[in-house]
Formats: C-alpha cells, structure tokens, sequence
C-alpha cells in the first residue's frame, strides 16, 4: 500500500499521456512468439479486470455510487512496444473511467463501467454483480462475493475479455471503510489476424485493498496485485 501514494501523480500524468501513446494499436502482434502473446495476455488482463474501488457493504435500494476513476497498471515497456510497433513512453497504461454502481434489494449491488486509455484505440467495458453475505454493524463487518466480466473493444486485430470472482471484507468507521479482498481472473486472448499466435487463456490470483472516505464528495483508494501487476487506483464521485 506504500506505493498508493502515487495514484494522484498517475492521475494527472495520464492528462498527459495522450501524446505518448498517441496513434498506438496491437497491429505488429507478428513480432511476438507464442510466450512473449502470453505475457501480454497476463499484462493486459491484470489492467482490464474489473476493479470495484468499493468497500463489501450493500448499497441498499435508494443507494448509488457515482464517481470518475483512474487506474494505473505496471506493465513491461520493451513487451508493449514490441506488439503496438510504437513507442510507449511510459512503464504504465493509464485507463480513466466512468463508474456507476447502484443498490438493489435483498443485498444485491450491480456495477458498470467505461474507460477508454488516452492516445489508444484501447476501450473497455465491464460490469458486475455483488451479493453481500453480510451486510455488517456496529460490531461486524461487511462480506460480499462479486461476480464481473469485462471485454476489450477497439482494437481490430487483438480479441480480450475476462472473467473474475472475488471475495471481499470491509468495515467502516465512521467517514472511513477500509476493505480487502482475494480474487480469481480468467483472461482470454486471440490476435485474430495472426494464425501463427494460439489463443491463451490465463488464469491469475488476485489481492487487493483500499479505503473508502466519505465525506459527501466520496474518494476511494485502491492498491491491486493480479499477477505479477500491480494496479493504482483513485476515484472520487458521490456514495450514498
């Protein structure tokens, strides 16, 4: 969590990082053995899973989670630039993105997001569904079990989505809710005009924590390890 202290310069860098990644796509995946295809597999699925930046506790029926978010992803640079045939200036993909979770009854959340890396023709969608075991107290805290998928879109020459499950436990004290959280991601890939590059399919463990603070405009700071990557993440919104 010592390195969570950096999510507010990858914020503003990646305001920046439009003109580094500019013009990049996946079209030289012919330079890549099947190994280096996998590696990039697990890359990109440690960065494109769904991350909740959430606490376990439900949301309730009248309750919504609305914010703006950045993640930030550690990535083998020499690995990115070797498939895109570009210069990728920075050790990290920056994915910015719009996320909206609302309560339902019966401790059910579900969850959607968009995010779009800046300079690249990389877009992402995903969504989720929560159930909280426990919806915690005074006393207790919060367990939920979340369920999510995303998919990459944009990108004609590379096919990727994921899969993940996840089990989290959080307990809030008064503004603050620190969680935690262990999870199972399954990534596929096909470089769909490369015949020479099998498919891969990729199954990573992943460990995350954070801390929810609210105070009427709600920040939330996720630390994640999916695989050998790790993710920052920073999001601020409204959490009622």
């Amino acid at each position: 969590m010592k390195k969570i202290a950096l999510v507010p310069v990858l914020a503003g860098a990646t305001l920046l990082a439009g003109p580094a990644f500019a013009g990049t796509e996946f079209d030289e995946l012919q330079n890549l053995a099947q190994d280096q295809f996998r590696d990039l597999t697990e890359q990109l699925g440690s960065a494109t899973s769904y991350k909740a930046v959430a606490p376990a506790e439900p949301l309730g029926t009248l309750g919504f989670d609305v914010s703006l978010e950045v993640t930030a992803t550690e990535l083998d640079q020499d690995l990115f630039e070797e498939a895109a045939g570009s210069d990728w200036d920075f050790g990290y993909l920056p994915l910015p993105k719009l996320h909206l979770h609302k309560g339902l009854p019966y401790n059910l959340d579900v969850a959607a997001f968009y995010a779009a890396a800046p300079g690249t023709d990389i877009r992402l969608l995903g969504a989720e569904l929560r159930y909280a075991i426990l919806e915690g107290g005074i006393t207790t805290p919060a367990v939920a079990i979340r369920a999510a998928y995303t998919t990459l879109q944009g990108l004609d020459e590379l096919e990727l989505d994921n899969k993940s499950i996840e089990l989290t436990i959080s307990k809030g004290f008064a503004m603050l809710t620190p969680y935690a959280g262990i999870g199972h991601v399954r990534t596929n890939a096909d470089a769909v005009e490369e015949p020479n590059l099998s498919e891969e399919e990729v199954d990573q463990t992943k460990y995350f924590a954070g801390l929810n603070i609210n105070m009427g405009m709600n920040l939330g700071l996720e630390a994640d390890m999916t695989g050998d990557q790790a993710t920052y993440s920073i999001k601020t919104g409204f959490r009622f």
